[in-house]
């Protein structure tokens, strides 16, 4: 099935439950400001799941994110509070050292597995725990708060806060900014350049892409650099909401939630098909399924088990379709 039209079946399953779920709260789901907290709520994961669509997409995953949520923002705290410099040179310099340092440990995901051969997942797991050790260690095991309030705007900061208030509508918080500017310039990536290509065709078939001259390790190691970027983005987002770069941000659902963000908006696990748009809609969906929830008053351990019984069922739906392919 081409992904453009699981997209489109995710979008139809989006907008009956929407629609169900307005009439069940009685209207107040699709209240502007409702709208607007799932948009927040989800940006940190769907932020995840972007970077997680690259690896997943090879035929990888990446396990360690969560953990460098962690990492990366534990470090940006403390150069934050080191540095001297106010406003945006001390913002800069910030978040260019956070993406080097996702991007160093995207790199260092990357060589066991184009170098050895070893799985993703074993690699990607000894990172998670190395990574989570790093974060408890140069903290000392406790948050360590900001000093400067120059990244307050950017974690609870609106845009356009005078004008929505005129027009009475909640202002869009500057998250949900960052989220769309990762989502947009990640498809683009993906659908639009020769990287993307080649990221689809080595999850499709690795010999084929190598025999096509596709530069299979270089591509893939670049997906893993892409995914630790994205975590270090989301980890740079977190410090910047709780003023505090913590090494218990980042270890709890995260990580589950950003795969299965990837997996309901139709990427597949055996690599090859996908899209950042669908891992976007995907991220929605679950987001949407918690704020529903939670309005309906469902209690909090039966909403992990409905969300394990969705990734349950896209997981079947993708074997299900890659089996009547098959037998075509």
């Amino acid at each position: 099935m081409n992904p453009r039209i699981r997209l489109i079946g995710t979008i139809v399953i989006l907008l009956l439950l929407v629609i169900g779920v307005n009439i069940a709260a009685h209207g107040s789901f699709l209240e502007p400001s409702n709208i607007v907290r799932v948009l927040r709520q989800i940006t940190y994961n769907c932020i995840l799941g972007v970077g997680e669509t690259f690896t997943i997409l090879t035929a990888g995953i990446d396990l360690s994110i969560g953990s460098l949520v962690s990492l990366t923002g534990v470090v940006m705290a403390l150069l934050a509070n080191s540095l001297h410099l106010t406003g945006f040179a001390l913002v800069a310099v910030v978040l260019f050292a956070g993406i080097a340092l996702g991007a160093g440990a995207g790199y260092v995901n990357a060589l066991p597995v184009v170098r050895l051969n070893l799985p993703p997942f074993i690699t990607t797991l000894a990172m998670m725990q190395v990574a989570l050790g790093l974060s408890y260690i140069i903290s000392h095991g406790r948050p360590v708060p900001l000093t400067s309030n120059a990244f307050n705007s950017i974690g609870i900061g609106t845009f356009l806060g005078g004008l929505s208030a005129k027009l009475h509508l909640p202002a869009l918080p500057i998250p949900v900014l960052w989220m769309a500017a990762v989502v947009i310039i990640c498809a683009l990536l993906l659908e639009k350049t020769r990287f993307g290509r080649s990221i689809l065709a080595l999850g499709g078939n690795e010999e084929a892409a190598r025999l096509a001259g596709i530069a299979v390790r270089r591509v893939k190691t670049m997906a893993y650099v892409i995914s630790g970027i994205c975590a270090a983005i989301a980890g740079f987002l977190y410090m910047a909401l709780f003023a505090t770069g913590s090494p218990q941000t980042g270890t709890g659902d995260e990580m589950l939630n950003a795969i299965a963000a990837v997996v309901v908006g139709g990427t597949s696990l055996a690599g090859g098909r996908g899209t950042i748009v669908g891992t976007f809609f995907g991220a929605l969906l679950i987001g949407l399924l918690d704020n529903a929830m939670n309005l309906l008053n469902i209690d909090s351990y039966l909403q992990k088990v409905v969300l394990g019984a969705v990734i349950l069922l896209a997981v079947a739906l993708d074997e299900i379709r890659k089996r009547y392919l098959a037998a075509r």
